[in-house]
């Protein structure tokens, strides 16, 4: 017996990822923004890439990348990430029409999610595959944060991306593009780094990664992952969003910060890297 789809998708890591208390949790994530350091990029803000741990590990990097966008609006985000679960899609969206964070709704934009899986199907025979009550906190963890950086309500296009061929990641970040041009947009792609390395070959492995984003390739990041002289778990959602943010226009990305588990658990034995980078056109 199949159940109808609610139309708000409940959250299934408040309190346990991050603070389910509202009050909890607009504090902490506008001390993270207050810590974080002003943001010195130059030119027109088209993107960022954040990490997506519970905030306790990576909420202070992600809080460099979102001061680069505080006190902003956009009346649309995209947020592309992993589906960290198995499933035979090699693309995802949401079947539900709101995401529900302690925070409030947010309200998906339909109408780009149906432009979107049109143009792939018609172009490339592509399909973005609806799921419902799913778990994964990659793409939701970056809700909160745009909640209270961005100063007006926005719509949501949530892209879960998993696959990290070069083939299919370039018609879906170029697909996206003609979907979002014109349009007062800020793409988002979440990601964290290597995992479970000692701090020390974290930081080799990172810092290969995060070359390879700031040099705004694609193709770099991609191959990084599958030679293993870098890791991102969203490495897909990166060179997706890299991708989507060169067709419209954007020339530079700079990586503003980094950090590791380590600064949490104070155990150098075994991180998790996070990075956070903003995506510009001069």
């Amino acid at each position: 017996m199949t159940h109808p789809i609610s139309t708000v998708r409940p959250s299934p890591i408040a309190g346990t990822w991050y603070s389910g208390n509202p009050n909890v949790l607009r504090k902490e994530i506008e001390n993270y923004l207050h810590n974080a350091e002003p943001c010195k990029v130059s030119g027109s803000l088209v993107g960022l890439i954040v990490p997506h741990a519970g905030y306790r590990y990576s909420g202070k990097t992600a809080g460099f990348g979102y001061r680069c966008v505080q006190g902003l609006n956009f009346d649309l985000c995209v947020v592309v990430s992993p589906l960290h679960q198995a499933h035979p899609a090699q693309l995802l969206t949401s079947a539900h029409q709101f995401f529900e964070t302690p925070l409030g709704q947010v309200k998906m934009d339909l109408h780009a999610i149906r432009t979107f899986q049109h143009l792939l199907f018609e172009d490339s025979g592509l399909t973005l595959t609806e799921i419902a009550n799913d778990d994964e906190h990659s793409l939701e963890i970056q809700l909160p944060f745009l909640q209270v950086a961005l100063t007006k309500p926005f719509q949501l296009l949530p892209i879960m991306v998993r696959s990290e061929t070069e083939k299919v990641i370039t018609i879906v970040g170029e697909t996206l593009a003609k979907v979002v041009s014109g349009r007062n947009v800020l793409l988002v792609a979440s990601t964290d780094l290597s995992h479970f390395y000692s701090e020390h070959e974290a930081r080799v492995l990172d810092r290969e990664m995060l070359s390879q984003i700031e040099a705004f390739s694609p193709s770099g990041v991609l191959k990084a992952e599958q030679t293993g002289t870098g890791f991102a778990c969203g490495a897909g959602a990166v060179a997706t969003v890299l991708t989507a943010a060169k067709a419209l226009g954007a020339d530079r990305v700079t990586q503003v910060h980094y950090s590791t588990s380590a600064d949490a658990t104070h155990d150098p034995s075994s991180v998790v890297g996070y990075g956070a980078a903003v995506i510009t056109k001069s």
